[in-house]
């Protein structure tokens, strides 16, 4: 039986480009989107939309870390970040506020602004589609789509309010393309602080590279300017199973073995939490 568009994803139709074409609007079918060229695109039973063409990215979240991810979330231990991000957000407000959550994941971070934002849509995009299967549920005014951060988004230019871009992958001349020249990108990453203690007992972790910030600068200051800069610093308690989701929805996780999460004796009694929040003016 075919699956009918749900109803957030149709709010951004006006807003969604072919994926192959660049520049034909897509309109819906019987489970699918259409553009007029005859490019069809499936509609998830679960919700979102398969926008990927070509060869797939195998990067995405599998089933595990987005199991883990949703646990650990699911305990608001980062509510103060996604606090901080919705805040940010705010600044960007038009008559129908448009956010795109590049890298969403389960979407934790979008429906958190969402929910500050009564009359904003959102859109996550996402190459897991574990994750998106999470991302289309978040919430009501959110839809979700496959794509991959790296390659031309499937919007059309200068049409949307709010970029957030929390511990993802970036695309900054996209990021530029798509906003409105009032628009906003907000940037969340993490310091060297961050998960500190869990580093410094699991060796197996991905380490922070101490040039982050001078990189992530380089690659943005053609297209944006730093507004404002937040810093969100806490220490969390570092129990159980909180612990090894919080180990096991990173990228870390590839790297170390069921072996290296075991054993509590291993974990830290608290661990830090510690990022930087940007938002970004189109230059």
């Amino acid at each position: 039986m075919p699956v009918s568009l749900p109803p957030a994803l149709e709010l951004f139709l006006d807003l969604l480009r072919c994926p192959t074409c660049r520049t034909r609007r897509l309109h819906p079918g019987r489970g699918v989107l259409r553009c007029p060229a005859g490019h069809t695109f499936d509609i998830a039973r679960h919700g979102y939309a398969g926008l990927l063409t070509g060869s797939r990215a195998t990067s995405g979240d599998d089933a595990a870390m987005v199991q883990a991810r949703d646990r650990f979330l699911s305990t608001d231990t980062y509510a103060p970040i996604r606090e901080v991000v919705a805040d940010l957000a705010a600044d960007a407000v038009s008559e129908q506020t448009t956010v795109v959550d590049v890298g969403c994941g389960t979407g934790y971070y979008l429906a958190g602004v969402l929910d500050q934002l009564p009359g904003a849509c959102g859109l996550g995009l996402d190459t897991s589609v574990c994750a998106l299967r999470s991302a289309a549920r978040v919430h009501e005014r959110a839809a979700a789509a496959a794509w991959d951060v790296f390659r031309p988004f499937p919007l059309a230019s200068g049409v949307v309010d709010v970029v957030l871009d929390v511990f993802a992958p970036r695309n900054p001349a996209e990021f530029h393309r798509v906003l409105r020249p009032t628009g906003r990108l907000i940037v969340v990453r993490p310091t060297g602080r961050h998960l500190a203690e869990l580093r410094g007992r699991l060796p197996g972790m991905v380490g922070i590279d101490p040039a982050k910030e001078q990189r992530l600068h380089r690659a943005l200051d053609p297209y944006f300017e730093a507004a404002v800069t937040e810093q969100v610093e806490y220490t969390m308690p570092a129990t159980g199973q909180e612990v090894l989701d919080l180990v096991g929805m990173t990228p870390s996780a590839r790297h170390l073995s069921s072996a290296d999460l075991t054993g509590d004796a291993l974990l830290p009694d608290r661990v830090t939490v510690s990022v930087l929040a940007t938002a970004y003016l189109p230059r």
